[in-house]
């Protein structure tokens, strides 16, 4: 019994620091050990260490679970049947193969990380709950990646392990244990498809090179005849406004013209207008003497004249 307690020590994942703070003398040997090295003994006063689940049976049956702290059993009647570690295990899924979905085979490892969420469930629903889980791991590994084309395994990493993980979360449950993560640590491809992938990826190299090459000649020629359109449109408007500016200039110099030869005609019409009424004035001079000298006869028969009307007027009103 002691060879078969020691055999499922070594598959636990530490050792339990227990004889410095319980002074225990011996070991139960029946007792299967999971998560741990050994049972402690029974001794009436113990002392569970932080984040540890000590499950104890009374006459054979499960009497409760002992937390951290102190904790008073009865000898002889009750036994510490498990030993539980809720702290965060931490397991290496061995290298496995599979098949993608375009039949390429992979050998693909990964990493558990799993947590003691109930240790009833995990002492009494499965027998080695490591084991159990590992090889959960692999299955499910197995099942994803045949879902999966080799070129979809190098891109959905992360959703492979999502996927991988709720599938063991929904099978663990009633183990009471929780995965809390799963993470692929290698993918060896066979040697013939690692070189028919790197020429694939040489090729699609190659191909963006050369799209990228035609896209900067199409952006160059593009950016050529832009500059072209700009420039004669720029051109076509420069002769525009050259014109525009040529026929206002040519305008204004007209008007210019025209205001000076209305200028000077008006200046050469006043002058001989001035001239003419100079001539008009010397011709005209003499005549008027002449009028003068006989402008006083006229006015004294024009008197005289007046005269007799006032009279008349005067001799018909009397």
């Amino acid at each position: 019994m002691l060879s078969r307690a020691g055999i499922r020590a070594r598959s636990g994942l530490g050792l339990l620091q227990h004889s410095q703070q319980l002074n225990r003398a011996a070991r139960l040997a029946p007792a299967p050990c999971r998560w741990n090295s050994g049972l402690p003994m029974n001794i009436g006063v113990l002392f569970v260490p932080q984040q540890e689940a000590w499950v104890v049976e009374r006459m054979g049956k499960f009497h409760r679970i002992l937390e951290p702290g102190l904790n008073f059993l009865i000898p002889l009647l009750d036994r510490i049947r498990y030993v539980q570690s809720l702290k965060e295990i931490v397991i290496n899924v061995p290298e496995q193969s599979a098949v993608t979905l375009d039949n390429v085979t992979l050998q693909i490892d990964g990493v558990l990380y799993l947590r003691v969420m109930d240790p009833y469930k995990a002492s009494y629903g499965v027998e080695d709950p490591e084991y159990a889980v590992t090889q959960l791991a692999q299955t499910t590994m197995r099942s994803e990646l045949g879902k999966l084309s080799l070129d979809r395994v190098f891109r959905e990493r992360e959703s492979l392990n999502a996927s991988i993980v709720d599938a063991i979360n929904q099978a663990s449950d009633c183990w009471g244990i929780r995965c809390l993560r799963y993470e692929i640590k290698d993918i060896h491809v066979p040697p013939r498809v690692k070189e028919s992938m790197q020429m694939q990826v040489e090729a699609e190299r190659r191909k963006r090179a050369t799209v990228l090459e035609s896209e900067g000649t199409r952006e160059s020629a593009i950016n050529v005849a832009e500059g072209q359109k700009q420039a004669q449109i720029l051109a076509s408007e420069a002769e525009k406004a050259e014109q525009i500016n040529k026929a206002a200039g040519e305008a204004n110099a007209m008007l210019v013209k025209a205001r000076a030869k209305a200028e000077a005609i008006q200046l050469l019409a006043a002058a001989l207008a001035q001239q003419a009424l100079g001539i008009y004035t010397t011709l005209t001079k003499p005549q008027a003497v002449k009028t003068q000298d006989e402008m006083p006869s006229a006015h004294e028969d024009s008197h005289s004249s007046a005269t007799e009307v006032l009279k008349a007027e005067q001799g018909s009103s009397s």
